[in-house]
């Protein structure tokens, strides 16, 4: 990501920081609905994941992996991995193990410092709010090149397998290249090894057996439409496009002999792109499919659609899964530089912003917040607007 902002426009948001800052904010994003945002003061947020007992799990940069409980910040992460905040890498994905029940594994992936800096997925055990013992790499990306376009998505696919996404990481010429993780999504198990029915497995060694995917220039974000295998990819673009690819096992999504609209040999083109007229780094995604009806679900006319937001513009939009590529605004965040996005099982969509636009915020600006978008609620009769 590597937005530019007049000053004018980063003094009106650091305007809206300082409001997310005041405490149990409320604003409007769109008429019938609310944003509340649920803690602040976090350092570089990344990403995040919802867990048991109502936890919801955040990833600051510089490694710590945070806990919000209650609606409520803890004090003590529930782990620091051993990462540094550099650019665009750090810890920069966490999943939770849907066997959590069993195998109190939270997965976390972040940017290992020795012998060289690589991204890893590792697995920590659970006990209570924090962890015990030390990690356990399970896989082990190549060498980064530069500290920008490293990817670091991390999910579970309805298959029961773990999903991760990377970046040319400063090589594209490495993106459709089966020896190297460089602009790829990869798949393991829960413990690292290579699925039999990977699309490359036969055709590659070692690590590279887990590429599913390949041809991202930094695939940022993604997410799965529930009981579908159909996975929704943003791919952060160059000088012209940014990217959500409808993306399959085996795909090439072109990179960079193709950036936005069109195809070129052999690879597939993007289920739909917006130009940096509209934007400059596209971010969070997820489907909007919450498991059952719920009091915070949203109307009809958003379900079984793609949310994603724009780190500069501050903005969520909405894509149709199916048929046409019909795209449209949902509303801009109350607190700038959106990062991620989630759907709880309430039906709340959740969004986690870094509280500025600076290319990476960087370790010691706590400006981030993680906030939640729910249905307004009914104002008492009699209290006026």
């Amino acid at each position: 990501m590597n937005p530019s902002l007049p000053l004018r426009r980063a003094l009106l948001l650091l305007g809206l920081h300082a409001i997310a800052l005041a405490g149990p904010v409320r604003a409007a994003i769109r008429a019938g609905f609310e944003e509340h945002v649920v803690a602040d003061s976090l350092d570089s947020p990344v990403r995040l994941a919802f867990g048991p007992g109502g936890r919801v799990f955040v990833c600051e940069q510089a490694g710590r992996l945070r806990v919000v409980r209650d609606k409520r910040l803890l004090a003590r992460p529930f782990v620091t991995v051993p990462t540094r905040a550099f650019e665009e890498e750090g810890l920069l994905g966490v999943a939770v193990d849907p066997a959590f029940a069993r195998s109190k594994r939270v997965y976390v992936l972040y940017t290992a410092l020795a012998p060289t800096r690589h991204n890893v997925i590792a697995w920590y055990v659970a006990s209570g709010d924090t962890a015990v013992g030390e990690g356990t790499i399970v896989y082990e990306f190549d060498t980064h090149l530069v500290h920008q376009h490293v990817g670091g998505a991390l999910r579970f696919g309805p298959d029961g397998f773990i999903y991760a996404s990377s970046g040319e990481c400063g090589d594209e010429n490495l993106v459709h290249s089966l020896a190297s993780t460089a602009g790829k999504l990869v798949r393991i198990d829960r413990d690292g090894r290579i699925p039999r029915d990977n699309p490359f497995r036969t055709a590659t060694r070692g690590r590279h057996g887990a590429i599913w995917a390949r041809g991202f220039r930094n695939a940022f974000a993604f997410d799965f439409l529930p009981g579908t295998k159909r996975v929704f990819v943003n791919d952060v673009g160059g000088s012209r496009y940014e990217e959500v690819n409808d993306v399959a096992a085996g795909d090439d999504l072109g990179w960079p002999f193709v950036e936005g609209p069109g195809t070129a040999a052999g690879s597939r083109s993007p289920r739909h792109a917006y130009s940096h007229d509209h934007g400059c780094a596209i971010t969070g995604g997820a489907f909007y499919a919450p498991a059952a009806p719920a009091r915070a679900s949203f109307p009809r006319e958003w379900h079984g659609g793609y949310f994603y937001s724009d780190y500069c513009t501050h903005e969520i939009r909405w894509l149709a899964a199916s048929g046409p590529a019909r795209d449209r605004a949902f509303g801009p965040t109350l607190v700038p530089g959106p990062v991620d996005l989630a759907v709880a099982a309430d039906g709340a969509l959740w969004y986690l912003a870094r509280g500025n636009s600076a290319p990476t915020g960087g370790p010691g600006s706590a400006w981030g917040a993680l906030v939640r978008v729910g249905i307004q609620a009914p104002r008492p009769q009699g209290v006026a607007n």
